[in-house]
């Protein structure tokens, strides 16, 4: 793993994929808060790139336990958590992608979680700054080494299922939200409709023993907005354990919603 200077992408055809090890990523928030991100490159260049935020039980090494790091590289590599970093839980048994589809990958700690900078104010405070930390994160996706700076976008858990929805602006093509709750002092429905307002599709998953997240996903709408709300399966992260009789029409919604924004469907 190394830090790396970050070159601005480029969209040229035919590049020579990156190696497939992790890059560490220090950026800055809008405010200067010091963030820490994980980079891993896909096979093909320049590549669509998957920025995932993480919720509020955790940090980012929860979407290396549930293996969804290494489904979306799709490099055959098994990729370990942090150093120190808490196991979530077994990994979730992902249906394989297709052999030629790859996608970078870029999963970040929100400040006070993980490796990024503390914040000296309550978590009840943080939202708008959590807003901010994924903007930012947007934006440095974009400049990734191999990566198509118009193919980008967001799946989020939790806090993260809102942060992705309410930071998608300009760079982003769409979010996906898994047990989102109104968490950022920002109205789901309300991030929605902004988003949706601009063509850009929002899926969002749920389930009726998450409240939050049930009562999320039906209040918004949208002429490119869907949403699953599953019998049970708990709160956003929860809903990739093994135990879940759910897991395999999740996987298949999640490759569907990426398809639909990086326009992979022949």
């Amino acid at each position: 793993m190394a830090t790396t200077v970050l070159p601005s992408a480029t969209a040229e055809p035919g590049l020579t994929p990156l190696p497939a090890e992790a890059q560490r990523i220090e950026f800055a928030s809008e405010d200067g808060a010091k963030l820490v991100g994980m980079y891993y490159p896909a096979a093909v260049n320049p590549a669509p790139v998957v920025v995932l935020m993480h919720w509020a039980r955790g940090d980012k090494n929860d979407w290396i336990y549930v293996g969804m790091v290494a489904w979306l590289q799709n490099r055959g590599l098994e990729i370990p958590p942090a150093p120190g970093s808490m196991p979530f839980d077994t990994p979730f048994p992902f249906t394989p992608l297709p052999a030629d589809l790859s996608f970078g990958v870029f999963l970040f700690d929100f400040r006070s979680f993980g490796e990024s900078a503390p914040s000296n104010l309550p978590f009840g405070q943080l939202g708008p700054l959590w807003e901010a930390d994924a903007r930012a994160a947007y934006a440095i996706a974009r400049t990734l080494p191999g990566v198509d700076p118009d193919q980008v976008m967001g799946i989020g858990a939790s806090i993260g299922a809102d942060a992705v929805v309410d930071a998608c602006g300009e760079g982003c093509l769409g979010a996906l939200s898994l047990g989102p709750g109104s968490y950022l002092d920002v109205p789901y429905q309300e991030a929605v409709s902004k988003v949706d307002e601009a063509g850009k599709p929002i899926w969002c998953v749920g389930a009726e023993d998450d409240a939050a997240a049930a009562q999320a996903c039906r209040s918004a709408s949208g002429k490119r907005y869907q949403s699953q709300v599953y019998a049970a399966g708990g709160h956003a992260m929860s809903l990739f354990r093994a135990k879940n009789d759910l897991q395999p029409e999740l996987d298949n919604l999640i490759q569907e919603f990426l398809k639909l924004v990086f326009d992979l469907t022949p």
